[in-house]
């Protein structure tokens, strides 16, 4: 096998968010639920903007977030994601490229436009998404180099991206290619919705080994098995993956394969501003641990780091370099 030119690459939705400060009011008058992500149309995405209060455009994504966050580590990172030739589509390519990120997929030039996420923030700093994907969902198998995946040690799906048809076969393309040269797959199952609409699928997924690393958190696992018992849910899930990551916010993860379950502590919080990322910044953590062969304790500690550090701060993306917080911490980079 040879070496890689990027340690990381992503491929997701190319989202800007639209983050504004709201109340549970606001939720319940919208009929939003809190805490989770809602697919949009471009009708509703007109009327929530319309609705809501001042705003702050901040380009995000999660897999997008999650190699801007590797890059911040001090690796090599790439991302492909499709966004529309208009405005919002460049300040999202122009983001993910200010953050030392490989961004080379095609703009669409006609079609929906680039997809935006509003993300409505609470005074607990818990987060509701409504996502409007746009040309987002018009990434598809031609969008995918087989010479850049294969290029890459670590390539990094989003759930999210098992919505459109396209999509769904970009992956399948990107994960065979990167299998065909004996690099890793991780996959994120995204949102607890987002399972709930694939289950069989990722459950496939995960069984038939097109990806080696699974990331997940304590809601997204429940929804996965049917099984709102958190040990017997993670023994299924042994029994299924070969790597899998599972977070559980205060109290830290778990990182189990068929051998062995290994909890990994939270990191400290002062004040808790915008949950949004954290899950994102965590798989950039454990996945730069990764690359750099560091075990898995290690692993889940730099990701906790990153997942303590994004919520501390409004925006899905680090404002401070991660890989100093690590060497301040005596954590390994």
């Amino acid at each position: 096998m040879s070496a890689a030119t990027y340690d990381v690459l992503g491929i997701g939705n190319a989202i800007v968010d639209i983050l504004a400060k709201t109340d549970d009011a606001f939720l319940a008058t919208h009929g939003m639920t809190k805490g989770a992500m809602a697919l949009i149309d471009e009708a509703q995405a007109a009327a929530i903007y319309q609705a809501m209060g001042p705003a702050t455009e901040i380009s995000g994504g999660s897999a997008a977030n999650t190699i801007a966050g590797i890059a911040n580590f001090g690796a090599r990172a790439a991302f492909v994601g499709k966004v529309r030739d208009d405005q919002l589509g460049g300040v999202f390519s122009h983001d993910i490229r200010a953050s030392h990120v490989a961004f080379e997929t095609r703009p669409a030039f006609a079609g929906p436009a680039t997809a935006r996420c509003y993300v409505l923030v609470t005074p607990d700093g818990e987060r509701t998404m409504n996502t409007y994907l746009g040309a987002a969902q018009d990434l598809s198998p031609a969008d995918i180099d087989p010479a850049q995946i294969a290029d890459a040690a670590i390539v990094y799906l989003e759930g999210y991206l098992w919505d459109p048809q396209d999509a769904k076969e970009a992956f399948l393309k990107a994960a065979g290619i990167a299998h065909a040269h004996g690099r890793r797959v991780a996959l994120t199952l995204s949102d607890a919705f987002c399972v709930g609409r694939y289950r069989d699928e990722f459950l496939h997924l995960i069984r038939s080994n097109t990806v080696d690393i699974v990331f997940a958190n304590a809601a997204e696992l429940a929804a996965l098995y049917h099984n709102d018992d958190f040990d017997a849910a993670l023994t299924q899930l042994r029994a299924d993956a070969t790597l899998a990551v599972v977070t559980r916010s205060e109290k830290g993860c778990v990182v189990a394969t068929k051998d062995s379950v290994t909890p990994v502590p939270a990191f400290p919080v002062k004040q808790v501003l915008d949950t949004t990322g954290a899950g994102d910044l965590f798989a950039a953590g454990f996945l730069f641990g990764t690359v750099r062969g560091f075990d898995h304790a290690q692993c889940g500690r730099l990701g906790a780091l990153a997942a303590a550090e994004v919520i501390q701060q409004i925006g899905a993306r680090p404002q401070a370099s991660l890989k100093a917080l690590a060497q301040a911490a005596d954590l390994p980079v």
